[in-house]
């Protein structure tokens, strides 16, 4: 036995049966032929060995071994199938397909029941994002945009949109790019801002189909003085597109508002040509937000700057709409204001919004009644009333960034207020004087505390733009193999 297990027909079988451990569905049949062609040369090597009987009875168990296996492989893919294709109907992707983007070329899998089947976990660009804006604008649902200066404020929001069973829009401003890279870099030439934005963009498609929901990623206010900012992006967005056939981000944001129209217009042109090259969205500002955000002050503007006009919407919307394959979201001031001010301080008119579309629809004489999709700034302590409007009249994103900050800082204050007498030394405490405090200085527990009020926070913001259940998933699965404190768990 041993000779023959050295180089005769065992040796071959072990050969052929080696591919079976990895055996995968696209490779069923292509294995199944070399098994079928390899089996003859096995027994004309037993008919041309000594003739013991022996060997002839091997390769015989061998072939059938052999044939057995690919069977049960084979067999075994067509569940795995089955199951695959019943698990799409009800739930984004299964743990096992879940990929990472970053690494693979693989196409996006999963889909979900109360969306456009174009859409699908992870981050949505070119026709899937188009189909979900549409889906929101038609159904009469907002997405909530969140600006994101770090990996942990981007975990909260994929934790809301789990949990409320909806898509997402995770956004970086300049400021916050800059913040996510570094604030010890040099940023000549706005390079550390886009070597930031990219730095977030991988981490949340690294991550996103982990939490099984879409996500929209987009760019905040880019105005004139920080273009260098988007064109190193979208230079990102080339590269990534060549690659991936997608770009890097699903959307960029413009704000040329500052800049007298036909300019802001030629402007956004300009950019919405290079855009759609690479299926990349783009949203534009028209009229000024009020208020102050991200070192941006706008708050001594004319008050009738705050507000568009029909006229200027519509000349936005037919210049851009001549671009091929251009894909638009138009952010038009109706008295916006960045930051969080007093009740009755901010005078938001929903109205032109409405008057916008009516006036739209009569120039190009569509069957639509909202054909253009709106974004809402500045909707941090708005009142319901005006956000239920505006939803109505077409806007499918609303901006928040001043609430979620207080939120995070909230959940940062509540644990140290919990634990004040854990965090005042690195050893003692009220159970004892040589009790360690590592448990609660340790960053990870007052940064959790902190996610964790801020995806509540978020829960609010879903249900005020009603995009609650709308992915049809229902509540997320209790995880597992959460590690415990002794393996970097947390107290909190």
């Amino acid at each position: 036995m041993a000779p023959m297990m050295g180089g005769g027909p065992a040796a071959a079988f072990l050969a052929m049966a080696t591919p079976a451990v990895g055996f995968v569905a696209p490779a069923n049949r292509p294995a199944l032929r070399v098994f079928q062609t390899a089996s003859p040369a096995i027994s004309e090597e037993s008919r041309t060995s000594s003739g013991a009987p022996a060997t002839s009875a091997l390769s015989a168990v061998a072939t059938g071994i052999a044939l057995s296996t690919v069977a049960l492989s084979v067999a075994s893919a067509r569940r795995r199938r089955g199951a695959i294709r019943t698990t799409r109907k009800a739930q984004p992707v299964s743990v096992e397909e879940k990929r990472f983007p970053v690494l693979s070329k693989r196409a996006p899998v999963g889909t979900f029941p109360k969306l456009p089947p174009s859409v699908h976990p992870g981050v949505v660009t070119g026709q899937s994002l188009i189909d979900l804006l549409e889906h929101a604008k038609k159904e009469g649902f907002a997405i909530p945009a969140v600006n994101c200066i770090s990996s942990s404020s981007i975990n909260a929001c994929l934790e809301a949109a789990r949990k409320m069973d909806a898509p997402i829009i995770i956004q970086f401003s300049s400021g916050g790019s800059q913040f996510y890279a570094g604030k010890s870099l040099d940023n000549t030439k706005f390079h550390v801002a886009i070597a930031g934005a990219v730095s977030g963009a991988y981490h949340v498609r690294a991550l996103a189909e982990q939490y099984g929901v879409p996500v929209i990623l987009h760019t905040d206010h880019c105005a004139k003085n920080t273009l260098g900012w988007m064109d190193g992006m979208l230079e990102a967005d080339e590269r990534y597109y060549e690659i991936h056939g997608e770009p890097l981000f699903s959307s960029h944001m413009l704000d040329f508002s500052e800049e007298p129209l036909n300019e802001n217009i030629e402007l956004c042109v300009h950019y919405m040509q290079r855009m759609s090259a690479i299926k990349c969205g783009l949203e534009m500002e028209l009229g000024i937000t009020g208020g102050e955000e991200d070192g941006v002050n706008n708050e001594d503007v004319r008050p009738e700057d705050l507000y568009s006009k029909p006229q200027e919407i519509y000349e936005v919307y037919a210049a851009l709409n001549k671009v091929p394959g251009a894909n638009f979201t138009v952010a038009a001031a109706f008295g916006n204001v960045h930051g969080v001010y007093s009740p009755g301080n901010v005078k938001l008119d929903p109205e032109i919004l409405a008057n916008a579309q009516k006036f739209i629809k009569d120039k190009i004489g569509s069957q639509e009644d909202k054909p253009v999709k709106f974004v809402f700034h500045g909707g941090s302590g708005s009142d319901l009333n005006d956000i239920r409007k505006a939803i109505d009249y077409g806007v499918i994103k609303m901006n928040i960034d001043t609430d979620t900050q207080w939120a995070y800082w909230q959940g940062i204050k509540g644990f140290e207020a919990k634990n004040h007498d854990f965090l005042q030394s690195q050893i003692g405490n009220p159970e004892g004087k040589e009790k360690p405090n590592k448990k609660y200085y340790d960053p990870r527990a007052c940064l959790r505390a902190a996610e964790v009020s801020v995806a509540k926070r978020l829960e609010q913001a879903f249900e005020d733009l009603k995009c609650v259940g709308v992915l049809g998933l229902g509540p997320p699965e209790k995880p597992e193999n959460v590690l415990g404190p002794r393996r970097g768990g947390l107290p909190a």
